[in-house]
């Protein structure tokens, strides 16, 4: 079960992400006294099963928090309404605490970074069409997730879930050809914060060399441009050179890995924070 909730008492404000499918709790945000804060989540969600408890903090927060035992794992810049957000993290125990790849994600950053910036949109390619999904595409989006991942931290694989982000205002762009969607990502906004998390990224494996995801990710930011949503930012798994090579080339700037963070494929992964200033990027050939 995932489940947004909102806490409150005499001392505090806390809109919570309730992730049971992961294991933890977030906190995308909150007003108060943290000792208050953490002393309702740890009764709460007494059980061992919340193993990681997640808050976006604000830079005034970062000394009680590290008090708290907190640590630093990530930022993302301007998430809330210009101001940056500090990923902080604790744990319950050491084995969703510490990395089994920590060196070898290490090592695949280090070769993202050291290459050249490409930047520029792909040309045309025959038989192949990009556009905006609309909810009627939610069966199809389903099926590529389904045959791209066997787990994932949240339920793509179904259609309903797929047209309830469509409503909640997400956006979806995909690629077609000879009517079957090859490959997909979206964009997941915060109307609040003026935020956007690029995300739900796949393509089928006989398509991977061709440069659609980079095509895609594009026309979401072009599309984010336009509604004036200039925060951007993904989580990538840090075990993935193509991803995380993706988003570097398209500009992004690293600002952290989260431990153990989900579930994708068949494992517990730790991912890469990627974050764009699309006000002031360069614009992509879209426009």
């Amino acid at each position: 079960m995932q489940q947004k909730k909102s806490l409150s008492k005499s001392t505090f404000w806390a809109n919570i992400y309730v992730d049971e499918l992961n294991n933890r709790i977030r906190v995308d945000d909150f007003r108060g006294e943290i000792t208050s804060i953490m002393r309702c989540l740890e009764e709460e969600f007494s059980s061992p099963k919340f193993e990681k408890f997640i808050m976006k903090a604000r830079m005034e927060n970062l000394n009680e928090l590290i008090s708290a035992g907190f640590t630093l794992e990530a930022v993302i810049d301007r998430y809330f309404n210009g101001s940056n957000a500090y990923l902080m993290a604790k744990y319950r125990g050491d084995d969703r605490r510490n990395s089994k790849n920590w060196v070898k994600e290490e090592y695949i950053l280090e070769q993202v970074l050291k290459e050249e910036r490409q930047f520029g949109f792909h040309s045309e390619k025959p038989g192949i069409t990009m556009r905006m999904a609309e909810k009627v595409d939610a069966p199809l989006l389903a099926s590529l997730y389904r045959k791209v991942f066997a787990v994932y931290p949240v339920p793509i694989h179904e259609a309903s879930y797929i047209s309830k982000s469509m409503d909640e205002g997400s956006i979806f762009y995909c690629i077609e050809k000879d009517g079957q969607i090859i490959s997909a990502a979206s964009a997941e906004i915060s109307m609040i914060n003026h935020n956007a998390e690029l995300t739900d990224c796949a393509t089928l494996p006989d398509f991977r060399k061709g440069g659609l995801m980079k095509d895609l990710l594009l026309a979401l930011e072009e599309e984010l441009r336009k509604r004036r949503i200039f925060c951007c930012y993904t989580i990538a798994r840090s075990l993935s050179f193509g991803m995380n090579m993706a988003f570097y080339q398209l500009g992004y700037e690293y600002r952290g890995r989260l431990v153990n963070n989900c579930y994708i494929y068949d494992k517990l992964e730790d991912m890469n924070v990627w974050v764009k200033d699309l006000s002031t990027a360069e614009k992509s050939a879209l426009t």
